[in-house]
């Protein structure tokens, strides 16, 4: 149980140390994406859905924009992840608050606990959308008024903006790709450098003599000018006949 926690404790810390390894140019990155994604949603919402309560503005995209703008890297920031997260959180939220609008508990901890599944079941986790699942059921009244009308707006039309800026403000830097390729998301997970492999030298054997490498000088005196000692050279299929 020792070495468990140690180890756990090991990781932990590993995962942690590994996250503050940013160059001063990420955080500049981080925080201009950030800003113009939150404040680009923020006046649609004054524009187009006025009074609307701030506190989905702040829960939902809020924690998405940690993702997409300062953990670019990570398997739930991807696009997928944000676009299906939220969706599915969203439609879940409104179905349960549908489903026992009088009972809050009831209807906040479905959309919480069914949101989770879906994602998990469509292998699109992204952690905000429990946040947006249950502001389905605990926000304004304005919020529930909408009905399924929320899933599209204000709800899609955040991540949208979202996305639109995380794809053009991370792909700004030499450094920063967003979405991120495959190899890159498993060298972050791993938390080691991706070094190509150097293929070997073939390697050929002749009877009677060990391993012998191409290099020239490398090779045995009675091989560098291309003769093969006789003994050597014979097959013992040939002494046998």
């Amino acid at each position: 149980m020792k070495k468990r926690l140690r180890r756990t404790y090991r990781v932990a810390r590993h995962v942690v140390y590994r996250q503050t390894l940013l160059e001063p140019e990420d955080h500049f990155w981080t925080f201009v994406g950030a800003f113009l994604g939150i404040a680009l949603i923020g006046l649609m919402q004054k524009t187009l859905v006025a009074e609307l309560d701030q506190v989905f503005l702040i829960g939902s995209f809020g924690a998405s924009a940690v993702l997409v703008f300062g953990a670019t890297n990570s398997p739930l920031a991807q696009p997928r992840n944000l676009i299906l997260g939220h969706f599915l959180s969203a439609l879940i939220g409104v179905t349960a608050f549908k489903l026992a609008p009088t009972e809050l508990w009831l209807s906040s901890a479905l959309a919480v606990s069914l949101s989770i599944v879906a994602m998990q079941v469509t292998r699109s986790m992204h952690p905000p959308g429990g946040a947006t699942a249950l502001i389905a059921s605990v926000g304004s009244d304005k919020v529930k008024s909408l009905g399924y009308g929320y899933v599209l707006s204000p709800v899609m039309s955040g991540v949208a903006i979202l996305l639109v800026t995380a794809l053009v403000v991370n792909n700004i830097p030499r450094h920063r790709r967003y979405p991120a390729h495959a190899h890159t998301r498993l060298r972050t997970q791993r938390g080691a450098s991706f070094r190509p492999v150097r293929a070997q030298p073939a390697r050929h054997t002749l009877p009677g003599h060990d391993t012998v490498p191409h290099a020239r000088g490398k090779l045995p005196h009675d091989l560098r000018d291309g003769h093969v000692m006789a003994g050597a050279a014979e097959c013992p299929d040939d002494k046998a006949a």
